[in-house]
């Protein structure tokens, strides 16, 4: 699996009250490793340098870009309704919801079942309409899950 790349918001972030546009990471072996922004640099730079686990990911959300917010055009300011209108990613702490049991695991555990954790969390869009996703199973079968922005499946 290759956990390296460049990943490009699609849409501006409001972050501790600063606009934050045109975020790019570049990702080595899962960790952000440069982080850019036309905008907001510094305050982007503040919030990736709160713990280690800052600078790694926590959540990943599917959101179809036809999808009623999205449909909207409106840019929000605001996470809590600007992730409803797109696919997204969260840089810092995983929610332990995710995995059975993890709301009670030790940070060893926590390490163990794979999910990061941090003082941070935020959430950026990286939702487009020619978005493409395809997964890979365990047997190395490739999986269409997003076509054009919408669930493949």
């Amino acid at each position: 699996m290759n956990s390296s790349g460049v990943i490009c918001a699609s849409r501006p972030l409001c972050l501790n009250g600063t606009l934050v546009k045109d975020i790019r990471f570049t990702v080595e072996n899962g960790k952000i490793v440069k982080e850019e922004a036309s905008e907001g640099l510094e305050t982007l730079k503040k919030a990736l340098e709160i713990d280690d686990g800052a600078r790694y990911f926590g959540e990943l959300a599917l959101v179809e870009y036809d999808s009623p917010i999205s449909k909207q055009g409106i840019v929000y300011y605001n996470t809590l309704f600007d992730e409803n209108a797109a696919c997204h990613i969260a840089f810092g702490n995983a929610y332990p919801d995710c995995v059975r049991g993890a709301e009670n695991f030790s940070s060893e555990e926590y390490e163990k079942a794979g999910l990061n954790a941090s003082f941070a969390h935020e959430d950026f869009m990286i939702g487009t309409a020619d978005l493409s996703i395809v997964g890979t199973t365990k047997d190395g079968t490739e999986v269409v899950i997003f076509r054009n922005g919408n669930f493949a499946l």
